[in-house]
């Protein structure tokens, strides 16, 4: 019992980080209903810049993160501008479709250009108290988890009460509901769209600090880290940003729990075939509407 418990926590702790790197790809999936598949090599961006943080001027990783998310901000508005934002006059369908495809050639890029910048070598943050355990009775957990899984729930309300107490989160949640109506209402679409896409990719760049402080960074990890964002919004669907994180969560129990009772090489599948699974059983999600 033990054991499982440890597993269940220590999955409860991955998911915290995989719900985090969802609800950037949700918000600019439920914005702008475009799907940028690059959005895990944003993440990969925000893992690199906190490494050469730490590495050139040894800044601590969790304070990296006031640079990292400004940062990948600017270059979200980058790619909006230059990319993405030429498709908002587009019928929904189209939008989505030419928005995979661009993101498809952008995420093809990024992995070329990290590769020939920093080398296909796996990096990692090794602060000081990168090996420290806390230990709450049985159970031992890993500071850089539990501080990735506090920072992801801080960003998270963050993000909520921002949506829901500011003027421009009230603007990007009417655009959300119904763009036509927003704008008649004098709601600037335009820049709210450009905003929504620059605050999914600041969430990435947060992202991308945290699973460099917990797990290696390289530029092949932009894929993976997609397919569980993917993965995390189809199990939320697009209702609430604190349904995210917990669909988050569970993907990350379910990975540990199939890890330990089937093996590592189920540890991927499991994903997958919850993907499936709410796809055909609940295809709006077990939190929102759906997709």
């Amino acid at each position: 019992m033990e054991v499982w418990l440890q597993n269940v926590t220590f999955g409860a702790l991955v998911g915290g980080l995989y719900g985090l790197a969802a609800v950037g790809l949700a918000l600019v999936f439920g914005v702008l209903r475009m799907l940028n598949v690059a959005h895990g090599e944003l993440i990969m961006l925000g893992g690199y810049a906190t490494f050469w943080l730490f590495t050139l001027w040894g800044l601590d990783p969790y304070a990296s993160l006031l640079v990292a998310g400004p940062l990948l901000f600017a270059v979200g508005v980058a790619l909006y501008e230059g990319l993405f934002g030429r498709l908002v006059r587009l019928h929904e369908e189209s939008k989505i479709q030419l928005s995979i495809l661009i993101g498809f050639g952008l995420a093809l890029v990024l992995h070329a250009l990290a590769i020939l910048a920093w080398t296909a070598d796996d990096r990692a943050v090794t602060a000081a108290y990168a090996g420290r355990v806390l230990h709450l009775g049985p159970l031992v957990v890993p500071l850089t988890r539990l501080g990735g899984l506090a920072v992801a729930f801080a960003a998270l309300a963050g993000l909520h009460l921002f949506l829901q107490r500011t003027d421009a989160g009230r603007a990007i949640r009417a655009t959300a509901e119904d763009w036509e109506a927003a704008f008649l209402m004098g709601v600037p679409v335009r820049r709210v769209y450009r905003m929504a896409f620059a605050l999914g990719s600041a969430l990435a760049g947060v992202a991308g600090s945290l699973v460099a402080v917990s797990d290696a960074i390289s530029p092949a990890i932009g894929l993976s880290w997609t397919l569980k964002a993917l993965i995390v919004v189809v199990l939320a669907g697009l209702g609430s940003i604190f349904g995210t994180f917990v669909a988050g969560v569970l993907l990350g129990v379910a990975e540990s729990a199939a890890a330990f009772a089937l093996g590592g090489v189920f540890r991927e599948v499991v994903g997958l075939v919850l993907f499936v699974a709410v796809l055909t059983l609940r295809p709006q999600g077990l939190f929102g509407r759906g997709l």
